[in-house]
């Protein structure tokens, strides 16, 4: 058993992006089943925007996103990163978190 978030696809430019760059993950391989899944760095930018949507008190949230960052490493796009934090008003956020 495990957790799935499901995401719609809202009408903001940046939602439509992050559908786009979705990546399809194999669930099992026999029988073949498929699902997409969102980028490691939707992930962390959406987490970001639950975090401050929450008034910063989820700690879940926030250990989410650090625990992306540490397993990702070098592997995230950081300026993408960089661009849609900006967008969505949590650069701060994402800078104290590559700084944790």
């Amino acid at each position: 058993m495990f957790k799935v978030d499901v995401f719609l696809c809202g009408k903001r430019p940046y939602d439509r992006i992050q559908m786009e760059r979705r990546e399809r993950k194999a669930l099992a391989p026999v029988p073949s089943r498929e699902v997409f899944v969102a980028t490691a760095e939707d992930l962390i930018l959406a987490k970001l925007e639950w975090y401050r949507a929450g008034g910063e008190a989820s700690d879940r949230q926030w250990q989410d996103v650090l625990g992306i960052v540490r397993y990702q490493g070098d592997r995230l796009d950081r300026a993408y990163l960089e661009r849609w934090a900006g967008v969505l008003g949590v650069e701060s956020l994402l800078d104290r978190a590559f700084r944790a």
